[in-house]
Parts: C-alpha cells; structure tokens; sequence
C-alpha cells in the first residue's frame, strides 16, 4: 500500500491530523470518560459525569495536538519536536486537579477514590487521543473491576473502616440531635461532624451527619430512621 493509500484511509491526510481517525479518538475518550463519570455520579462523588468527560476529552485533545499540531512548522533536519513533553504536563496538570479534590472536602482526607479516578481519566484519554484504542479500553474495563468488584470484596471483610455522610431530616426543638448521636454510637460508629443547616418554615431541619466505624451502614440508616421525630434519611457520601 502506497503512503497516499494509508494516509488517505487514516483520515491524517485530511487537514493535516484532523481526520476522522482524530475524531475517532477523541470520541472514544468521551464515551469512556463518561462512563467512568456516571459511575462517580451515581454514588454521589464530586467529580461526576461532567468533569470525567472534560478531563477525558481535554487529554486526548491534547495528546492529538501534541501529536499533530506541528507539522507545518517542522522541518526535517533543522525543526525537531518532541510530542511526549505535552503528555507529560498533561499528568502534571491532572495531579493539581486530584490534589484540590482531596484537599477541599472540609478539612478530612476524603475523595481519594475520586482523585485517583480523574488522574485514570486523564490517562484514559491520553491513551485514546494516542491511538492505543484497545488499552484504553481495557483501562475502562478495570476500573469498574476495581470500584465494583472490589467494594464488594471490601463489604465482606472483617473489621473495614469506613467514613460515611448523612444526611439527615427531622423536626426541629425536640432534642433529636442528642438521639443521632446516641443512636450511631451504639451501632459502633463514631460522630465526628455534625453540620446543621437552617430550619424551614414547616419545623423541618437538615443536619449532614459525618461518621466512621467499622459497623454496617444499612443499619445505621436504619436506626437513624427509626429515631422520634427524624422525616428522612438519605446517604450522602461513602468513603473507604
């Protein structure tokens, strides 16, 4: 096959790097940024849906204009680049990015998970917008191994600590604070914050109660719910 025949069926022949191959590329890295950024969406994390698939897309952006954006100003023998030093920074500039993840959650070491999944996006898209399509794939397919098929293992052993958040409603000036604590420290958990916002109109308040322990959180729900004068419920955030 001549280099006109090859260029022409990779699509790098049309606009210098802007075929549909390109496309391609950065297509496949938002569909699997995206769903990296669904599975953080769905169990309430701070990097969601949208910033997944920027942070996918930007970096297979990236690695596509590191790859392509200068050919017409190299020249052979005179102008030579290196296209590996915008992939470098690429990791550099994502590590900012998990760092204030993990140090913006109100003053504890949490997000964690969330940073580390950023810092795999950035990678995942790195790997599409370089054209390595099959290992992007396969880092995909072993991330969700990794938080699905591992927080099960996780749910089973002995003795896994945790930090949990609630949030939690209930009828104000009945002194039901004083219960959620009670009811959370005889279930094994430890209450290190309680963060209460305004009342409502209706009596109502909402306290976002964070706790660590080692017991189980459907019973901790549970026994929160059945307290006097609670109304709701609902599992904020879960952290290993």
């Amino acid at each position: 096959m001549t280099t006109t025949a090859l260029d022409h069926l990779t699509g790098q022949a049309w606009l210098d790097g802007q075929g549909w191959l390109q496309v391609g590329e950065l297509a496949l890295a938002f569909a699997l940024s995206s769903l990296i950024g669904f599975e953080r969406q769905l169990r309430h994390k701070s990097a969601g849906l949208r910033t997944q698939a920027i942070v996918g897309t930007a970096s297979a952006l990236m690695l596509i204009v590191s790859k392509y954006g200068f050919t017409d100003v190299l020249v052979q023998g005179a102008i030579v680049l290196d296209p590996s030093r915008v992939a470098a920074q690429i990791v550099s500039g994502v590590g900012f990015l998990g760092a204030g993840l993990i140090l913006t959650r109100r003053g504890a070491v949490r997000g964690l998970t969330t940073a580390a999944a950023v810092w795999e996006t950035a990678a995942i898209g790195m790997a599409a917008g370089a054209g390595l399509w099959l290992l992007a794939i396969v880092a995909t397919a072993l991330y969700f191994v990794a938080v699905f098929g591992y927080t099960a293992l996780l749910r089973v052993l002995p003795g896994r600590e945790r930090s949990v958040e609630l949030e939690v409603v209930y009828l104000d000036g009945r002194g039901v604070l004083r219960e959620l604590i009670a009811a959370a420290t005889s279930r094994t958990w430890r209450v290190l914050r309680l963060v209460p916002s305004e009342g409502t109109s209706d009596g109502l308040v909402s306290v976002a109660v964070q706790v660590e322990g080692t017991g189980d959180v459907d019973g901790l729900v549970e026994g929160l719910g059945s307290v006097d004068g609670v109304r709701a419920v609902r599992l904020a955030a879960e952290e290993e």
